[in-house]
Formats: C-alpha cells, structure tokens, sequence
C-alpha cells in the first residue's frame, strides 16, 4: 500500500529536503552518493568494467517479485504493485522524478501554466505522441480520462477520490493541443494527483464516444448514479470488465513496454514495443529510455531459495531482500562480484496498527482505551527489532513523518520498552489477572473478556514472522497474549479494510513531498472503508487535517504538519516501528543501476546492457 503523494505546483512552494544517507554495499568502491542541485537524491553506481563470460548476453531484465498486482485496469484497483507496472506500460501527464525529488513534464510540453486565482492549469501536450495503431495523443484522450475516473459508475473508489476537486477539463480556443484543468480550490494536490493517472486512449475504450455527453459537473451530482442512464450504464459495464485488468490484448498504452503474458503468482512479461522510439524523438531524459527488450516480474518469496537463485544468476534484480539474507549474500566472494547490492534509505515506515473502532462481537474491545495503546506501545520491542531483524540497518521512527522530512516533527521522542509502565497503564485501563493464568482479563459489556488478539501480517518475506514474534514474546510479559497470522497481501488488506480485525503489522509507502493525511487518517477514510483502518480521528483532526491539504504556504503549512503528528503520537493508534530500508541487488552485467530513495528504488527501463547494441561490446570477455 502506498501513501498519496503531495507536490507543490510552480508558483506556489517548492519543496527542498536534505538527507543523510547511510548506505551499506559490497566491496568494490562502485557506489557513490549522487546530488541534483545540491540535494541528495539518489546513489549513483559505477558501471562495471568488465564483462565476465558467465554473465547472459541476453537483453532481458529478471527482477525479483514478491506479489502480483491486484489487476492491471488503467482506473481500477488498489495495489502498489500495478503502479510500478503503470510506469512501464502507460505514461502521464506529470509524472515523478526520481532524481530531482520533484515533479516533471511526460506527455506535456512543460508543467502547468496556472492562473493568477490558481485554480486553472494550462497544458501543452508534446507533439508526435502516438498510440499502439498508430492514431495520435489528443486532448480529448485527455479529457476522456479524466472523465473516465471522475465517473460515478467506475469500479475505481480507492482513487476517485483524488479527482473530486477536479471541477472541469477544457480545450483551449484556436489550439489542438492546449487543455486547461479546472480545479475547484487551491490544493496542493492541484499538480501532483496527475501522477496517479495514466492517460489512456478513447477510441480504445469508448468507441462510440459515451462520456461526450457527460460533464463532469453532473458526476459531481450526489444524485446522477441514482438516475437512469443506460448508454452510460452499458459503457461502465464494459469498461469495468476484469479483461482490461488481465488480457495482453485488452491492455493499452502509451509506455515503451506492453504485457505479453500474466500468470498469476508466477510472473509476469513485458515486452518493448518495436516503434516505441517514435515517441521519445524530443525526450532525452533517462525516464524516455526502453534498454532492455523484454522485462520479465517473477514472484519468489521464499528467501531461501532466492539466495539460491541469485547465486547461480537467475535473478538480475531484487529490491525484496530479507537485510539477513543480503548481508549473508554480501559475504559471498562469486555474488559480489556478480551483483551491485546497497541498503537504501526509503519514505516507507511499518507500524503495528489497532483497531480503535471493533464491532465488540468478533472483535474485543481491546484497544478502545488510550491508555492500552500506550501500554502496547510500551511493550513493542522496537529496538530489538532494528537490531535482530533488520542488522540496525533502519531506524527508529515516532509518527506518520519521515525523519528525512524537513516538517518532521524532532520534538517527539520514541516511547521506550518498559514493561513496569506498561503495565501500571493496563491496570489503570482495568485489565487485571483474575484468574491466575498470566493472561489479563476484564469485563466488558457483562462479559469477562481475555486481552489475547490476533496479529495480523504479511507471509511475503521471513522478517514479518520474526517481528510478529518478538512482539508476541514481549507483550506476554505484560500478560497479553498474541497469536501472530499471516496472510496474504490482499487477504490481509481485505480484512483490515473492512474493519475486520484485532491488530495488524503494516507498512506505508512514502515519499520526498508533503502529504495529504486524508487518506490514511481522516475519519471520512474510515466510514468509507479507506486506508483508516484503525478509526483514528475526531472532528478536531479532521479540521487539521483539511487545513493542512489547502494549506499552500510551506512553513504554515509544516507548522501544521507538527502539530498533526502531535495529535497521533498522543492518541496512540498505531505503533510506529522503524524507517523503510530497501534491499536492492542488481546484476553488473547492467549499467545505469543507480539506487534511488523514491520508489521503486530503480529505473527499471534505463538499466542498459553493457554488452552489445546498448553498451559496450568488450575486446575481452573475461572468465573469472
């Protein structure tokens, strides 16, 4: 799962951010931390100068996968997986820079011209952009797509929301190319939701042109799904059909790469399109490049058979590592000298959530009172956790910020283990042993209720099970008792999504740009079975919450930022646990392989073959 992402747009903020980079890689010096204008963005690595002869000549990217996407829709769905895909296969108006920790023109000429009320942002679309049959980018494309995830009767709720201030989409008079977005107020989401959207064809998917005859205003209209529309009703049938989501044939769009082939949990194929450079003439940059022929995603979450697949090379790219099984793999003389390996620091944070909210039948009310959540807190072995699961690679964190974010919040200090506290706070909560089986209990609603729950977690790699039971033996010294369960992904997101569980070991994917806390925090997210899993918020939050969004000033608007994470760290709903730090592999045998703080971590299209037509073809192929 993955947080939104926030930018400021051009006359309004720009957001710098100066990080510390701790980065751990394999002996060989090839690995330099980089800048762009002054910021520290990126880890630039040196490319190999030697092509060993086991190395595979074969212009085909590996890369190491531990879940599917959800489906591959172009509006629908829900998984950080499909995005990483997305970037591959469709490209957008604006989309991210790695690089710069910025945003930068795609499909436009430059970013927006915006008026003087900033609420209209005036595009260019680049000449020569053409789609798979040859027809050219329009900006009725444009307008279709927008229309396309603004549509009450579109299956894509997790991310309409990001549209709702879109007020109107317009064509500029006497060009074919300029459009204008209509917003309905100042947001810093004006420029940045954009990057959320590919842009996808309408003659492709609304052939007899549908949506035409809709405006956006009557999709505002809390009434318009009430109403009979049948034309509409029938295109929204269709285009929501699980085939534009799964079938090669029925995935389109305006990226280098196309599916070939999915099978589900085993992986997936990408191939470049043979006339892919037709729309890269006038972009230079590294985002423009398709290297490799053919990008195969091949799931393997079982660490101890990916070691083992790195080692005889099947594998050219990871960024799931297990920290134990790559330092382990770190040591070994033949990986090292095969593969450019770095712990990268990252936005992402996991965290142990509770559910503040249980429907009091299935699930207990445990952790209605603060008081316990603080206890919990108190009983979390973060430290041990840094230092056993993840080798102290990562760090300790207080909130829902980044400490590598300049509206951090430093007065905040991480609440230590403390098991004499923690349980003073359960006794004052009224959970007491009455039994004298070590296990705390209470009454609540006339029934004597055991403080034992499930703990949620993901069963994609070993370092979840390893948190799970250290948080399990820990807080069974304060005489709570947990019974860890993993799931799979979407299992998982199902349940927590639906309010259905105790608690839950999670992460969130970050990144360099303020935030919009809606997503995860609001109360609105949690009635409409969003991203708040755990209920947190009140009508207080909320306010802040909606102040920080149109907040355009950057130091009122950190000065909010603080005093939001504030609010969370003393209401208490989640644990927050450690900083994000990706463990990425990725073969010599490929040049430009930086490593990246934004996700995914890799430019997965810029990694270029140092052998043959793309690099250089080596007078001696050197047998190690």
């Amino acid at each position: 799962m993955t947080q939104k992402k926030i930018i400021p747009a051009k006359g309004l903020f720009f957001l710098i951010i100066s990080v510390v980079l701790l980065i751990s890689c394999n002996h060989n010096n090839s690995m330099k931390q980089s800048n762009s204008k002054d910021l520290l963005t990126f880890i630039k690595v040196i490319d190999a100068d030697t092509f060993y002869s086991s190395w595979s000549k074969q212009n085909t990217l590996i890369c190491h996968e531990i879940s599917d996407p959800d489906m591959l829709h172009p509006t629908n769905g829900v998984s950080a997986d499909r995005l990483l895909i997305f970037g591959l296969i469709h490209r957008f108006l604006i989309a991210m820079d790695v690089q710069n920790l910025t945003v930068r023109p795609d499909l436009v000429k430059s970013l927006p011209e915006i008026s003087k009320n900033e609420l209209e942002y005036t595009y260019d679309l680049k000449d020569g952009i053409k789609w798979d049959d040859g027809s050219s980018l329009t900006t009725d494309d444009v307008i279709f797509t927008i229309k396309a995830n603004k549509c009450p009767l579109t299956d894509n709720t997790a991310f309409r929301v990001f549209m709702n201030n879109v007020k109107d989409v317009v064509k500029v008079a006497g060009s074919k190319t300029k459009f204008t977005i209509v917003m309905k107020k100042k947001y810093i989401h004006n420029l940045i939701f954009l990057t959320d959207f590919p842009v996808i064809q309408r003659t492709f998917f609304d052939p007899s042109n549908i949506l035409s005859k809709y405006s956006l205003k009557q999709f505002d209209d809390s009434t318009f799904i009430k109403k009979a529309h049948k034309d509409i009703d029938a295109w929204a049938t269709e285009f929501n059909d699980v085939k534009y989501g799964r079938d090669p044939d029925k995935i389109s769009g305006l990226g280098p790469y196309r599916l070939e082939s999915w099978e589900s949990e085993q992986s997936m194929v990408l191939v470049k399109k043979k006339n892919y450079k037709k729309n890269n003439a006038e972009d230079s940059s590294v985002y423009a490049n398709a290297f490799p022929d053919k990008i195969i995603f091949r799931l393997n979450r079982d660490q101890n058979s990916l070691a083992l697949e790195f080692k005889a090379q099947t594998y050219d790219l990871s960024t799931f590592f297990s920290t134990r099984n790559l330092i382990d793999l770190q040591k070994d003389v033949s990986f090292s000298r095969n593969y450019h390996t770095g712990f990268v620091p990252t936005y992402n944070y996991s965290y142990l959530a509770m559910n503040m909210k249980p429907d009091g039948i299935k699930h207990k009310s445990l952790f209605t009172d603060k008081r316990v959540r603080r206890a919990i807190a108190c009983l979390t072995p973060v430290d041990d956790i840094i230092a056993m699961v993840d080798k102290g690679k990562s760090k300790r964190i207080v909130g829902p910020v980044s400490p590598l974010k300049k509206d951090f919040n430093s007065d905040l200090t991480p609440i230590p283990l403390d098991v004499k506290k923690a349980r003073a706070l359960l006794d004052s909560a009224g959970w007491k042993d009455t039994d004298g089986d070590n296990i705390l209990d209470k009454i609540i609603d006339g029934e004597k209720v055991k403080f034992e729950f499930d703990l949620i977690y993901y069963n994609t790699a070993p370092d979840w099970k390893d948190m799970a039971l250290l948080i399990q033996e820990s807080l069974y010294k304060a005489g709570i008792k947990v019974v860890p369960t993993a799931l799979e992904p979407d299992a998982a997101i199902n349940k927590v999504t639906n309010h259905d569980f105790d608690a839950f070991l999670g992460v969130w994917g970050g990144n360099s740009l303020p935030e919009d806390f809606t997503q995860l925090w609001h109360t609105s997210s949690w009635v409409s079975k969003g991203s708040n899993y755990t209920g947190f918020g009140n009508a207080a939050s909320d306010a802040l919450i909606d102040s920080i969004k149109y907040m355009v000033s950057d130091v009122e608007r950190a000065r909010l930022v603080k005093r939001f994470q504030k609010m969370v760290y003393d209401d208490q709903p989640y644990v927050f646990i450690k900083s994000g730090v990706r463990k990425v592999a990725i073969h010599k045998r490929f040049g430009n392989a930086n490593m990246y703080y934004e996700k995914p971590g890799v430019i997965f299209n810029n990694l270029r073959l140092l052998y043959g037509v793309f690099g250089v073809a080596y007078k001696n192929v050197v047998t190690p």
